[in-house]
């Protein structure tokens, strides 16, 4: 039985119990984890695309709020309108699911509303910082592929010195 209730919030027949539906969020009210990853990879293909949130609102006919929303997983996207970013994109739909975690995954619509939960919260992925993303589309902006590549190398270096560092591993340079 699906019937909205006064609030316009449908209630659903699961096992016996009426339940509110939460539209796909968690028992909390937070965005659904699925949808906050298909937001976030709205957000790093836009931006590694050197798209705004307005440019990006105006090819597909939506303002800027709506694609913030959306980034952030406040709200869903449709299938007819992730369509839409996949080609305004330039990106496949299953690109938007790509690297989605199985913990994040579990959290679908359907799986909350067979196993009600709150997902943990998820360490914050550096890949979906605007640092990173600010950074690679510098790297790429580097024309002398062989600059490039030092800068590439450089990079790997100055990270395993500074993990070392902290492994404590690093001896002291020899003094003359």
């Amino acid at each position: 039985m699906n019937d909205p209730d006064r609030f316009g919030a449908e209630q659903m027949e699961v096992d016996g119990q009426v339940r509110k539906s939460s539209r796909g969020r968690t028992p909390s009210g937070k965005p659904n984890p699925v949808d906050v990853h298909v937001g976030g990879r709205v957000r790093l293909r836009r931006t590694l695309m050197g798209l705004s949130q307005e440019r990006l609102g105006e090819a597909i006919g939506l303002t800027f709020q709506q694609v913030q929303k959306y980034e952030r997983g406040a709200n869903r996207i449709g299938a007819s309108r992730l369509w839409d970013l996949s080609r305004v994109l330039d990106v496949s739909m299953s690109y938007f699911f790509e690297e989605m975690g199985e913990e994040t995954a579990q959290y679908s619509p359907m799986n909350i509303a067979q196993c009600p939960g709150e997902p943990r919260e998820m360490d914050s992925d550096p890949m979906s910082k605007r640092e990173t993303l600010e950074l690679v589309r510098a790297y790429y902006k580097i024309t002398d592929s062989s600059v490039r590549k030092r800068v590439f190398e450089l990079t790997k270096t100055l990270a395993a010195t500074a993990e070392s560092e902290e492994m404590g591993v690093l001896e002291e340079p020899a003094t003359r």
